[in-house]
């Protein structure tokens, strides 16, 4: 029975709940300012009623004078506990505000880590950090406005109550009115959400675009695409400013409803108890008694729509926080039975019917053609993949080398310990196997380099083997090598294989599985999985799968020389070379040539020099402008404003102010008219002309609105167009300095502040502004001797308002620097998840990005604190104007009617929360208008040469030979560096096809940086067809040349965008070029075919894919100029067989220069070029060698340098 009956009662699972979540955490602490906030609201009542009695004893002239001192104190006494139970409840709210942000920015982050592909794709790197930046704070800022959704009503109540007890049931025409503004002002708001989720979507898309514009920055130049991508961006922006315009039409109606509602409220309701009765007379106490108390209703009245709209906005972000927070994670995976898994599961299988077995320390290598699910099969073992039926187990911990490797912004140290307890000896060891100790002595500080974001200024060899060393220094269980070989040089790739993955290496004895291009290393490894989409086409060792005559044996046929004397031929050309310090075996292959030498000459080195430890900062610390904002920045703002919109906009509101004096003026006059009869005389003219003056200060105020709404649309459009023009003309060096997202965030968060932020500050400052002049004029010509106190009062808030701006100024700032390393970190994350995961390193990452948020919350709290302080001193500035109105309306009682005493001290009771929101507004405008002065600071850095020079254009058909000259030229990356190449000659006729080849780090990509001029020279020229390409704009040499560049980048859009952005090329051109980059089979299959939709940087195609794509758009151009940076790394060596047969019949008669690794990429060409050492690098011309069997040897030393002399021996 009992069991029963407990069962039945089981709660449901309830679906996990954000907002829950966030009460329970949350909620507590929240109550206490709650209950401050009901205190405050009661006390506001009190002031009117002692109003009521002042005037009261003003025009009852027998009263005793201490009565009248007794309530001038109280109000002040009244109004002084008011400031300081607001304050209390302000601090507990905001608290709550920036706890509830940090709550946030951690849930977010440790969501990224565990995120599934699939829910990657539906959300692109830029939404996430949207989410974190801009959805966040939405919810900090509604916090300040919880406590509205029931003070409001309350306040709305009890003022509804007085006017009853003060002016009878003619309130209830005002109340009707009100009650008909509220739905009004609800579609206002619902308009105005609608116009903000419009804008979000162009926003999102824009800053998704301009931060895949910046990180593919560098190949936009060498095509010479910045104008098209510019062009994608102003499109965006056009549209995210015509709502902001629609926006401001909006504004300009809610501010005037906003404006005149209390007006017409009390003018309403003062017209229908006047007009009801003859005998109803509008005296002093009535009349503004009740205007006070409309004043109070003036708050809540527009609050209520307002929270409501922040509500709905709020619950759609939670929406999406929500469902971000919610959203599906990666399981942990374990290999076996029949496994077929899927990057979503919503796309087909990519891998099918997977049976593996590995056993325990062998080495597995993974071979089969560009895109056969080499990669997917890695990531299947991480766990990053959905599977769908079988089951994977992995047993151990797991390092994992992804192809494209992820570096940190950290030190190079940093990068390879990644966490782990320093092993000196072992740490050095890892360093040599993985030989990265020449690339230490190139760095300007060792292995204390910090190395820029998505390690930029690394070559591309140099990321992937401090990728490998974090692998091995983990010293896991089992090693995860997605092709680490493919992006360094063939005779390093066969030093780390020896040193490093082969049997002898460092890893002998762990379990290895590598993915590898590399045919020279399968007969080393104990199994071999031949892959064929997406299955096991053939498995077994080297001589089995050699005897079993299928695709892979056939495969060998053609790219290994022959096979018997393959191994011998290797340990015969190699030799060893002792010295105390390194003991190394180099293959003597052709390349080895300018290794050797380098090595010599280390090998000393780095016999006793421990590393002298020198942190050396790449990236420029994102300057702390300190003191005030200069005068110049608010001119620059008005400029772009237009200084006759900024004028028209001051004379409208001095317009405001004058009416409204004038109707309360009036009003004060009406309530002193003599009663005659017990009525008072034409009250309709009384009536008509307080109307009028009434409507037009609305009219004026709404006009204003509109003109500010226009000239702040007008600057948003100048200050974004000046930024973007600068960013695409920038030189690549600032972006290799310069990290992405500090460039990003004065796209997005400096631009949102111009476009949204500064224009709405500026109209409350001028309305605050102008209605605390207003009040003084008013309360000086109603009791003049208010003037002596009137200097010392605005010399105490002067002091204040100065006190306070400098010091919230420098908070902001600083909150602003602490914020950006949270979002550079979290973007960093996101891209390197599956790394994280696979160390096993989440708590690390958590902590580290706790860390931020902490330092974050360290200057967000001052800041509210110093508010606090603000607030105090300020309301006590106020609180004393209406101590005085009302002391010296006591003392002049004699001479003053009770209208003039109930005009003085009404204004004065609202002037404090004028004078707070002044000192309020002028600060926030100083720190918002900081946004300005970055976003020019970004629109003034220095340019790259013009893009096309009228006077000096190339003719139509240049370069018709494409003959490339270097004379004596020397370069640097950046002023102040030592020179990468250094007086290098060399000439390339036309039509000649030149290998380039060197070590990592030899300068050999720098080599065509110069020939596209992202690299300008030192001394010296490049002439191509005897035109010196320094003599010609950019955009004429870089759109006659073509490159294959090394990191094949894609942008988010069509694939038919990213072959040609400008649309220059028919259909049939376009299919054409993918057939000869033998990617027709992949397009033509899926079924948007050119339309077919790249996600964020391609990652829906595998990286030989994205290398094809980019020899599509080598092919659509057809220049005369050729450069291929290693652009056949990342592919096995049939594509790439196919590339280079493309190359030689598609660019036949063209200049080829090729950056190649693999001697068979170059085997065919003219002649090849040696690139050395780095700085000094000589070039040596050698004629290719069809054979590499037999070589003679000499040495002889050059100053210092051993130089191995190759000749070529006719041989057979």
């Amino acid at each position: 029975g009992e069991g029963e009956v407990l069962l039945s009662n089981q709660p449901r699972k309830r679906e996990p709940s954000f907002l829950r979540a966030l009460l329970t955490t949350f909620g507590p602490y929240f109550l206490i300012g709650s209950f401050y906030k009901l205190i405050q609201d009661l006390l506001s009542f009190v002031n009117p009623q002692l109003l009521s009695i002042l005037i009261q004893f003003v025009s009852n002239r027998s009263a005793p004078a201490w009565w009248g001192f007794l309530v001038a104190g109280l109000m002040f006494g009244c109004s002084i506990i008011q400031t300081l139970i607001l304050h209390q409840h302000f601090q507990y709210v905001f608290v709550t505000g920036i706890r509830l942000r940090a709550g946030i920015t951690g849930v977010i982050y440790r969501k990224a880590l565990v995120i599934t592909n699939s829910a990657k794709r539906s959300s692109t790197l830029g939404e996430i950090v949207n989410l974190m930046s801009v959805d966040a704070q939405r919810f900090t800022d509604l916090v300040n406005f919880l406590n509205m959704l029931w003070s409001a009503p309350m306040q709305i109540i009890l003022a509804i109550y007085f006017l009853w007890q003060n002016l009878g049931p003619s309130v209830l025409a005002g109340v009707a009115l009100m009650i008909l503004l509220i739905p009004l002002n609800g579609a206002i708001a619902m308009k105005t959400r609608a116009f903000q989720v419009e804008q979000m979507g162009y926003k999102d898309s824009r800053i998704k675009l301009m931060s895949e514009i910046l990180s593919g920055i560098k190949v936009l130049k060498l095509y010479a695409w910045e104008l098209s991508f510019s062009q994608m961006i102003e499109k965006i922006r056009q549209g995210e400013l015509q709502v902001l315009r629609k926006m401001a039409f909006l504004n300009a109606v809610s501010t005037f409803t906003w404006f005149s509602a209390p007006f017409l409220v009390s003018l309403i309701t003062f017209a229908v108890y006047v007009s009801v009765d003859d005998k109803n007379i509008l005296d002093a106490q009535k009349a503004f008694v009740s205007l006070s108390l409309f004043n109070i209703l003036k708050f809540p009245l527009n609050a209520l729509p307002q929270v409501i709209s922040i509500l709905t906005q709020v619950t759609t972000d939670s929406g999406a926080l929500g469902r971000s927070v919610t959203q599906s994670q990666g399981r942990e995976m374990s290999f076996g039975e029949n496994g077929s898994f899927t990057w979503a599961q919503d796309l087909p299988a990519c891998l099918h019917s997977l049976n593996l077995q590995v056993p325990k320390g062998s080495l597995v290598a993974i071979v089969g053609p560009v895109g056969c699910g080499k990669t997917s099969l890695i990531s299947a073992l991480l766990g990053e993949m959905e599977k769908l039926e079988g089951k994977v187990a992995v047993k151990g911990s797991v390092a994992y080398v992804p192809q494209q490797a992820w570096i940190q912004n950290a030190t190079l140290q940093d990068n390879v310990l990644f966490g782990q307890p320093m092993d000196q000896k072992r740490y050095q060891g890892i360093l040599e196997a993985c030989a990265l100790l020449t690339d230490l002595d190139v760095l300007p500080g060792g292995d204390q380099t910090e190395i820029g974001e998505k390690g930029i200024n690394l070559s591309g060899g140099q990321r992937q083997r401090v990728s490998l060393a974090r692998a091995v220094y983990s010293d896991a269980d089992i090693f995860l090598l997605d092709d680490p070989l493919s992006a360094v040089d063939s005779h390093v790739a066969k030093h780390i294989f020896d040193h490093v993955i082969g049997p002898g290496g460092v890893l002998g004895g762990k379990t290895r599985i590598l993915v590898t291009h590399g045919v020279s290393f399968l007969s080393q490894a104990d199994l071999i999985i031949v892959l064929g989409d997406g299955r096991v086409s053939e498995a077994g060792s080297f001589s089995a799968l050699l005897q079993q005559e299928g695709a892979f044996a056939e495969f060998l046929r053609n790219y290994v020389p022959d096979d018997d004397n393959f191994q011998e031929e290797d340990s015969a050309t190699g030799i060893s070379l002792y010295t105390n310090a390194i003991c190394l075996r180099i293959p003597l292959s052709l390349v080895s040539y300018g290794l050797l030498s380098h090595l010599l000459l280390t090998a000393n080195k780095y016999k006793d020099n421990k590393y002298k430890v020198i942190k050396y900062n790449l990236i420029w610390e994102g300057g702390r402008i300190l003191g005030p904002v200069k005068l110049s920045v608010f001119w620059a703002y008005a400029k772009a404003v237009g200084l006759c919109i900024s004028v028209t906009v001051c004379f409208l509101y001095t317009c405001q102010s004058a009416a409204a004096i004038g109707a309360n003026i009036w009003l004060s006059d009406w309530t002193n008219e003599p009663v005659i009869n017990g009525t008072q005389s034409n009250t309709s003219l009384r009536l008509g002309v307080y109307a009028a003056l009434g409507i037009l200060q609305g009219i004026f105020v709404m006009m204003s609105s509109f003109t500010l709404a226009i000239g702040g649309i007008q600057a948003a459009r100048t200050l974004h167009n000046n930024l973007l023009a600068n960013k695409m003309h920038s030189p690549q060096f600032f972006y290799d300095t310069t990290p992405s997202g500090r460039i990003l965030n004065r796209f997005s968060k400096d631009i949102y502040v111009i476009d949204e932020v500064i224009p709405p500050t500026i109209l409350m400052l001028l309305g605050t502004f102008f209605n605390s002049a207003s009040t003084l004029v008013v309360i000086m010509s109603s009791t003049p001797l208010f003037v002596v106190v009137i200097l010392p009062l605005a010399g105490l808030y002067i002091f204040v308002q100065r006190f306070y701006a400098a010091t919230s100024r420098q908070l902001k700032r600083l909150e602003s620097v602490s914020r950006s390393p949270i979002y550079s970190h979290f973007s960093e994350t996101v891209t390197g998840a599956s790394v994280i995961r696979a160390y096993r390193r989440s708590q690390d990452f958590m902590a580290i990005s706790d860390a931020k948020v902490d330092a974050n919350q360290k200057s967000c709290y001052p800041n509210i604190i110093s508010n606090r302080w603000l607030g105090i001193r300020v309301e006590f500035v106020g609180n004393c104007v209406v101590f005085f109105a009302a002391l010296f309306a006591v003392i002049g009682r004699q001479s003053l009617n009770p209208g003039l005493v109930g005009l003085s001290v009404s204004y004065a009771l609202q002037v404090t929360l004028s004078l707070n929101w002044m000192v309020r507004m002028a600060s926030d405008l100083e720190n918002n208008i900081v946004a300005v002065e970055r976003v020019r600071e970004y629109s003034e850095t220095k340019t790259e040469a013009p893009w096309v020079i009228e006077g000096s254009r190339p003719p139509p058909d240049w370069p018709h030979q494409g003959e490339v000259e270097f004379v004596n030229y020397s370069v640097r990356y950046r002023e102040g560096l030592e020179l990468v190449l250094k007086n290098l000659s060399l000439r390339v006729k036309g039509g000649e096809k030149v290998g380039i080849v060197g070590r990592t780090g030899a300068g050999k990509s720098s080599m065509t940086l110069c020939l596209f001029r992202i690299l300008e020279a030192a001394q010296g020229e490049i002439l191509i067809d005897g035109v010196n390409i320094a003599s010609i704009g950019l955009h004429d040499l870089r759109s006659m040349l073509t490159i294959i560049p090394q990191d094949p980048v894609l942008f988010s859009g069509t694939l038919r965008m990213n072959l040609d952005p400008f649309g220059k090329y028919s259909d049939e051109e376009m299919w054409q070029a993918l057939e000869l980059s033998s990617l027709h089979k992949f397009v033509g299959s899926q079924p948007q075919g050119l339309d077919f939709e790249c996600s964020e940087g391609g990652e829906n195609l595998s990286v030989g894919q994205r290398q094809l794509v980019c020899l599509a758009r080598a092919l659509l151009r057809k220049s005369r100029i050729l450069v291929l940076d290693e652009a056949t790394a990342a592919i096995d060596l049939e594509t790439d067989g196919l590339i280079q047969a493309t190359i030689r019949s598609q660019f036949e008669g063209c200049t080829v220069l090729t950056i190649a690794h693999r001697l068979n990429t170059i085997m065919d060409y003219t002649s090849s070029e040696l690139s050395t050492g780095n700085a000094n690098t000589k070039m040596k011309t050698i004629p290719v060698l069809k054979e590499l069997t037999k070589y003679k040897r000499e040495w002889w030393p050059v100053r210092g340098i051993l130089v191995q002399k190759v000749t070529k021996l006719v041989s057979k």
